[in-house]
């Protein structure tokens, strides 16, 4: 069983991040001092659900937290500071912190050093997430020891619903575009001003017109769907959020 650190300090780390051509020390104080952050730990960069539902919905919904008194979102894991940072920009990642705990220190700090040598990983973090205010740790959510990597109770919404309980999440919304569309542009400047998130998925770049067409039933652009329904152009979206 994993031991919950609520009420403890955060270990005093020093973690060595390579920013540009150089190295930099950055501490747990310049991390976490005077200030409220939310921590996710997982097993890997470019793991798949790491990459596929861990990071991306923290990554989300930042600015939601941000309303809710939360300063920054820092991702760990026990990886080195170039895997760590070519794992942000592949994610487009710009609302997190990435922390690279490449000896393992922090997480051992924090109880949390699994072996998976199984997988040719050696030792990782065990997935979790935590709540931190001024470098104490206020609320933990640590995955159940179980086999495997489950990935149950660390995620974006369920740390949403301990800090803003009352707050409903905005339904996903997608935009399928075009570069230089100017009917793509005013959907996206639509949902802008109706203070709507918003993931665009760029033909020729994310996707194809064969992908639209089978997924949409159209060629055209812009396609936006609203929460898992297909809302359609421009015109059906301005008439949608009307």
């Amino acid at each position: 069983m994993f031991t919950s650190k609520e009420g403890q300090s955060v270990p005093q780390v020093t973690f060595p991040i390579r920013v540009g051509d150089a190295f930099t020390q950055v501490t747990t104080d310049d991390i976490f001092k005077d200030k409220t952050v939310i921590v996710f730990s997982l097993p890997g960069a470019f793991t798949p659900t790491c990459s596929s539902s861990h990071l991306p919905r923290f990554n989300e919904l930042f600015s939601v937290f941000k309303e809710h008194g939360v300063d920054e979102i820092v991702c760990v894991s026990v990886n080195d500071t170039f895997v760590m940072n070519a794992w942000k920009e592949d994610q487009e990642a710009k609302n997190i912190r990435f922390i690279p705990d490449g000896n393992g220190d922090f997480t051992d700090g924090m109880g949390l050093l699994v072996d998976k040598k199984e997988l040719g990983f050696g030792k990782r973090s065990w997935r979790y997430s935590m709540l931190v205010k001024n470098g104490v740790v206020e609320k933990m959510f640590i995955e159940p020891n179980e086999p495997g990597d489950p990935f149950k109770v660390s995620d974006a919404d369920t740390m949403l619903n301990y800090i803003a309980p009352e707050y409903k999440a905005q339904e996903s919304i997608t935009v399928f575009t075009k570069p230089g569309c100017p009917f793509c542009a005013k959907a996206k400047q639509n949902l802008i001003d109706k203070g709507l998130q918003y993931e665009e998925v760029v033909l020729g770049k994310d996707a194809t017109t064969v992908s639209l067409r089978a997924i949409t039933g159209r060629s055209t652009v812009p396609q936006v769907f609203i929460g898992g329904k297909h809302i359609g152009g421009s015109e059906e979206l301005e008439a949608y959020l009307a």
